[in-house]
């Protein structure tokens, strides 16, 4: 007689699921703005920290470095740890992700935009 409501209650489960990954994803949104990884270069003379949504916070150079005719050097671990540190953030980003995804029942390598 109420055959219907086995469907409807799936439906009613569907969407609120639904709604807790939106939830979940609102606030790994803002988490990516407090995660923070550390990429560096020349090892560890050049460290660069960034956030997860890999926004650049802070760059640390060792002075022993600084001499007037490695410019180009210098000037090179510095972009290979800014790069380093926006990989490993992006990196931390997906595991974050996947985390949320295998919760809700996902494949863990679902790629979702942010």
């Amino acid at each position: 007689m109420f055959k219907g409501l086995g469907q409807m209650g799936d439906m009613a489960k569907m969407m609120k699921a639904a709604q807790d990954m939106q939830q979940k994803m609102a606030q790994l949104q803002e988490d990516m703005h407090s995660l923070v990884v550390e990429g560096q270069s020349g090892a560890g003379l050049v460290k660069a920290t960034c956030t997860a949504k890999g926004e650049l916070k802070t760059l640390d150079i060792d002075p022993s470095i600084f001499n007037g005719d490695d410019k180009e050097v210098v000037e090179d671990l510095i972009m290979a740890a800014i790069k380093d540190a926006q990989q490993k953030a992006s990196a931390k980003a997906q595991e974050e992700m996947s985390k949320i995804t295998e919760g809700m029942g996902l494949p863990a390598d679902m790629k979702l935009p942010f």
